[in-house]
């Protein structure tokens, strides 16, 4: 079994080259300046790491793999569009630098070059693969629409939150995994037991994202302190910190939202820890965490063959408190 960090170099290696013909220059040319970002690529490597998790790494196994990150940068290319967002990893973004209309037409190209890669493989897999790669897509633009609707609503329940970051991010994480283990010869229960560990794991990094940027040390994590509260994003800390504040918590919470104080996000942060919004969202994540552990653990397969897996929840899922993790818990 591969570490996350030595498949995620072959990964690297076989991806970086040209996925679209020279012509039209004007419309693929924007789609090899986006690949060459670069990024974590967590959700390729993933679909090796499901394959590999059952039986040697496959040659349909890269070919999923591929479409899976040329779909995820596809929605990165609109995500980018519907934030009017300028960089991507520290460069111009391609709506930015290309012009919106070229932009939604490569994200387009980008996506229909993904389908080409996965009806490329063998015919024993293919409309299995196809039908999980669709839902997973349509659930993703699903995810992303409620973002988009919740920008608009006055309140948002924990419950709802949770949905759209099942959508917009966990199912992704847990549908590359579950077609590395189709193509790897898993049964039916492996197959569900690795996507329900994917899910789990997605919620329990979305947890820890909401939470470092109210508490994260930007030093350690290049993360801004209060991006999401400047933004009047709603996250799990806010929404937990509506649900269970004061009146005058409450009164004073929205006051904050609703202006541009300098001290906006110093005031917000101390709501959050009077509610002790931190310490509710530390037990979040370990929840979600050992579930993910769970469901992993009642694979059928040798622990051995897993630890590649849990030594990469731990890494996703960063800033364990002290004394526990991810590897050995139950």
């Amino acid at each position: 079994m591969q570490s996350f960090e030595t498949l995620s170099g072959q990964f690297t290696r076989h991806f970086d080259q040209p996925h679209f013909p020279e012509q039209p220059a004007s419309l693929y040319q924007p789609n090899e300046y986006f690949l060459k970002l670069g990024g974590k690529r967590i959700r390729p490597v993933l679909c090796l790491m499901g394959n590999e998790l059952f039986d040697d790494i496959k040659e349909d196994t890269w070919k999923v793999s591929s479409a899976i990150e040329l779909f995820h940068n596809f929605t990165l290319v609109h995500d980018d569009i519907i934030d009017n967002a300028p960089l991507r990893r520290g460069q111009p973004t391609l709506h930015e630098k290309f012009g919106k209309s070229t932009a939604l037409l490569a994200g387009d190209v980008m996506l229909v070059r993904a389908y080409e890669y996965l009806n490329s493989i063998s015919g024993k897999y293919v409309f299995s693969i196809n039908r999980l790669f669709n839902k997973t897509a349509k659930e993703v633009c699903e995810g992303q629409q409620l973002d988009i609707d919740f920008e608009k609503q006055d309140s948002v329940s924990f419950d709802q939150y949770l949905k759209m970051i099942e959508l917009k991010t966990s199912v992704l994480l847990a549908a590359s995994l579950k077609m590395g283990s189709i193509l790897g010869g898993a049964g039916e229960r492996n197959q569900n037991l690795l996507y329900e560990f994917g899910k789990k794991l997605g919620l329990a990094f979305q947890v820890q994202d909401d939470y470092l940027d109210a508490f994260g040390d930007p030093d350690k994590f290049g993360k801004q302190v209060g991006g999401d509260i400047l933004a009047n994003k709603k996250t799990f800390l806010l929404i937990h910190t509506l649900e269970n504040a004061t009146a005058s918590q409450k009164k004073e919470l929205r006051k904050l939202l609703a202006g541009t104080a300098a001290d906006k996000v110093e005031n917000t942060i101390r709501i959050f820890k009077d509610c002790k919004v931190d310490e509710w969202a530390l037990e979040l994540k370990n929840k979600f965490l050992d579930e993910a552990h769970v469901h992993l653990e009642d694979i059928a397969v040798l622990s051995r063959r897993k630890e590649p897996l849990k030594e990469l929840a731990g890494f996703l899922v960063a800033c364990l408190p002290p004394g526990r993790s991810l590897v050995g818990s139950r």
